[in-house]
């Protein structure tokens, strides 16, 4: 976002604080920039935070999701938004304006809420479509095809690139037809505490890709990494366990592998992130980093197997 956009959001920031809680502090130092990324620049000040989201937005897509944000069967589960709506005419990216919980500690991994995480993403999915609203496919199969979509336009190193490819290929066409409510970009930065309860518990946030779908594609980032070695096994059986135990659908409670479940997305989340990681990489003249060596290593064990994602023995 350019710096005048910028302000310019900022000041909305401030003005939707002012209309939360007329108290609220002024100071400059109260105004944060917290996120300013092709798919949506983040504001906060004070205890509210304003979304610029990402150019060409559905708009009638996004209302929906932010309605389904502040429906009461899922308050402790989804942040509801303000009711602030806030319009911005020199702006044309939806706006919207959220209270601030505090995020998950990158620090900190050995207090990650993998538990909470996996029980609120079980009560998610069992949640019922709302009938008086017109729920939006999921977006996460779709961000997986963009991601390799951006990939091939990048000057990336062919060899990768290709590796990236043949275990895009080894997927199949079209997505599981399993119309259940997903937050379809499921990872521990989408946690905050809640700010309107006391003691704080985890909700999830950032509704841009909710809809419906199948529930495994938000279980296939965790279930990637560990496939790739990077989420240890314990984490991983922590995580899923707590899924099972709370009654999540994505996966048969009673299967004693559930990778037939898991496997397509987890492979597809593979791909997005290694495409990623070279598109990025190449736009920033950078070498890759330990993390997306090791995803371009999995797509070429992908790639090579054709069948299903190579992975660790389950714990």
């Amino acid at each position: 976002m350019e710096p005048a956009e910028l302000e310019q959001l900022s000041a909305l920031a401030r003005s939707a604080a002012h209309l939360a809680d007329p108290a609220c502090p002024c100071a400059p130092e109260a105004t944060t920039v917290l996120a300013d990324r092709d798919d949506g620049t983040v504001v906060r000040h004070g205890a509210v935070v304003v979304k610029a989201h990402a150019p060409g937005t559905d708009v009638p897509a996004h209302r929906t999701r932010i309605a389904v944000a502040g429906l009461r069967e899922l308050d402790g589960v989804l942040l509801p938004p303000h009711p602030h709506h806030l319009h911005d005419p020199h702006n044309p990216r939806p706006l919207t304006v959220w209270p601030y919980g505090t995020p998950v500690d990158p620090a900190d991994p050995d207090a990650a809420p993998w538990e909470d995480a996996a029980r609120l993403l079980a009560r998610l999915h069992r949640t019922p479509a709302p009938g008086h609203l017109s729920v939006p496919p999921m977006r996460a199969p779709v961000k997986a095809a963009l991601a390799v979509e951006r990939m091939r336009r990048s000057r990336a190193p062919r060899p990768a690139v290709e590796t990236v490819l043949r275990a895009w290929r080894t997927l199949p066409e079209g997505p599981a037809d399993r119309p259940l409510l997903c937050h379809g970009d499921f990872h521990l930065g989408q946690l905050v505490r809640d700010p309107r309860v006391p003691g704080a518990p985890w909700v999830l946030i950032d509704v841009d890709d909710l809809g419906l779908g199948d529930p495994a594609w938000d279980l296939a980032r965790p279930a990637a990494w560990f496939a790739a070695g990077i989420l240890p096994p314990d984490v991983w059986s922590r995580f899923l366990d707590a899924y099972r135990e709370a009654g999540g659908p994505a996966v048969d409670a009673h299967a004693p592998d559930p990778w037939s479940q898991l496997d397509v997305p987890a492979r597809a989340l593979t791909v997005q992130t290694a495409a990623l990681a070279l598109a990025k990489s190449t736009a920033e003249r950078r070498p890759l980093d330990e993390v997306e060596e090791v995803m371009i290593d999995t797509c070429a064990r992908i790639g090579s197997l054709r069948t299903e994602l190579a992975r660790p023995a389950s714990p």
